[in-house]
């Protein structure tokens, strides 16, 4: 059954109370339901099904919809009834007030979208990362690793650890062909990463013992009963020492960003502004 014949079932319920009502213009042919003196049109609830799927029946959907609609109109008339008109009015205020923001958020936002600059250059953000490094300080232990956990079935492990020792050029190229077998890995040594992360990735590894584990190694093996651990690591830095660029160019980046947008809006209220007065949209009268 279409969407026109439910509204229309819905639009027959409610006449057989009031037939008279909805008989006397052709424009309340449209009119579903009424609470005090507002009114619900198919067109609204039309709406709800547009551009959208619903997996239950049409007719619970507009039936839920239309009773939905009449207690929030209720609540509204019942509070209307019973708020002061200062009240009212102050609320009345709230809204505008909320509406006017949201506008001119919504403006300011596209304008600024338009002109705003959102790359930051390395050499801007190491700039901003000199300038100000002792205000980026760590707050936990980072670590730079890499490490294979090979099953307990594994056969032979012998020629990963010597690839993963070494660990050349043409070592990586090998232990990426062969990752498939590995139960898993982590082979980026140059990106920093959280201890805790590790703590909670490598299963040997706990707060217990990661202090004497997890510091600088050129190999380290550990064995349970789900495997073979390998891991090397290549360094680390402990709470309160300065983060490094490579770690936080994601938050610099967004400072950065922040600091031109600000900046842009102040500019574009001037020039809105400036713009408005050399044209006679805006005076001040003395």
């Amino acid at each position: 059954m279409s969407l026109q014949k439910y509204i229309w079932i819905f639009v027959i319920c409610v006449t057989t109370t009031s037939c008279d009502f909805f008989n006397k213009t052709t424009s309340d042919q449209d009119v579903v339901a009424r609470v005090n003196e507002s009114y619900l049109y198919k067109s609204d609830i039309k709406k709800i099904f547009d551009n959208t799927e619903f997996s239950i029946d049409s007719a619970t959907v507009a039936n839920s919809y239309i009773n939905d609609w009449a207690t929030n109109q209720l609540l509204l008339d019942g509070a209307l009834l019973n708020v002061s008109k200062e009240e009212q009015e102050k609320f009345e205020k709230l809204v505008q007030d909320y509406r006017t923001d949201l506008y001119i958020k919504l403006y300011k936002d596209r304008l600024i979208q338009q002109r705003l600059d959102s790359i930051v250059s390395d050499q801007e953000a190491q700039q901003f990362y000199d300038e100000n490094k002792q205000n980026f300080r760590l707050n936990e232990e980072l670590i730079k690793l890499r490490y294979i956990h090979l099953g307990p079935d594994y056969n032979d492990s012998k020629p990963v650890e010597k690839l993963f020792i070494a660990f050349e050029q043409e070592d990586k190229i090998v232990l990426d062909s062969i990752r498939l077998q590995f139960k898993n890995y982590f082979l980026n040594d140059s990106t920093w990463v959280k201890r805790s992360v590790v703590q909670e990735g490598i299963q040997p590894i706990n707060a217990t013992n990661a202090d004497k584990l997890l510091k600088k190694t050129n190999f380290l093996q550990l064995r349970d009963s789900l495997g073979l651990y390998l891991i090397a690591v290549k360094e680390t830095l402990s709470r309160n020492e300065i983060a490094p660029l490579t770690y936080i160019r994601p938050t610099i980046d967004q400072i950065i960003r922040n600091k031109r947008k600000l900046t842009l809006t102040k500019q574009l209220e001037k020039e809105i502004k400036d713009d408005a007065i050399k044209n006679n949209k805006f005076e001040i009268y003395n």
